[in-house]
């Protein structure tokens, strides 16, 4: 059955890095704190790397293998709680190469979807460290058809266009965005929504990592580009709720999809 309303919660959290039992402990403080809230969300997302941070130089031997241990946690906790589980990005280790990889999972522990980040960020050494991914991110929730893309993936258009025109309807985003491009993150993500007519759910990390700051602001952003719901500078949880009937008036009321050209560009 087809959900039309849902409840968000995003796990603004900070990350250690290098310490992923610190961070497994954290997260799930969080989680549990998700779900005892009055207002029980219906779909959790986690920042990008929570498992280790950018411990590049030593994600081999931290990387979680073929994912298993997130998969044990989060598949158990949406199962017991009977909630939509976007796990952030993990650094998951398979074979010899380690992947920036999101976990889904449905309401009843299912892994619904993975997605391993396709643009490794140069300016943060990923390309020397990770392997890309090798597919779009497109998944279904609660009969909902969305699409998972990871921070540096926000700057290449096309890749959400693609999510767009082949159903997606929100757009999830876990992150590890830096200052100081705070006017980078805000217009790019609201770009996003507005171009594509769909919710974007992006959640960031707060917290410092050696010289980097991280700054938060995590987002809702409906279809028309308005700004639902964003968070602050500190580790919080940014909870909203969003009517999925709203992109399909969007897209009749402006027929975007309808009068593309795409064999002129």
């Amino acid at each position: 059955m087809t959900q039309k309303q849902w409840k968000l919660a995003l796990l603004q959290m900070d990350v250690s890095i290098g310490e992923p039992e610190r961070n497994f402990a954290r997260l799930e403080e969080l989680l549990e704190e998700a779900v005892s809230h009055e207002e029980k969300p219906d779909v959790i997302v986690f920042p990008e790397m929570w498992n280790t941070g950018y411990a590049l130089d030593r994600i081999h031997e931290l990387a979680d293998r073929e994912g298993e241990r997130t998969e044990r946690l989060l598949s158990g906790f949406s199962r017991k709680h009977g909630v939509n589980v976007i796990g952030g990005s993990v650094a998951d280790k398979r074979g010899d190469d380690v992947y920036n990889t999101i976990y889904a999972f449905d309401r009843s522990g299912s892994r619904t979807a993975d997605y391993s980040k396709i643009h490794l960020f140069r300016l943060m050494d990923e390309e020397k460290y990770l392997q890309s991914g090798d597919r779009v991110g497109a998944l279904e929730l609660d009969g909902i058809q969305a699409g998972m893309m990871i921070c540096y993936d926000i700057r290449f258009p096309e890749l959400s266009r693609k999510l767009a025109l082949g159903g997606s309807q929100v757009l999830f985003v876990p992150a590890e965005w830096p200052n100081p491009r705070l006017h980078h993150w805000r217009t790019l993500l609201m770009a996003r929504a507005i171009e594509n007519q769909m919710y974007v759910v992006a959640c960031n990390r707060v917290g410092v990592s050696g010289t980097t700051e991280f700054f938060g602001h995590s987002m809702v952003i409906d279809p028309w580009g308005e700004v639902l719901a964003e968070g602050d500078g500190t580790e919080r949880i940014v909870r909203a709720s969003i009517d999925l009937e709203l992109v399909e008036q969007v897209r009749s009321k402006i027929p975007v999809f309808e009068d593309r050209r795409p064999a002129l560009y």
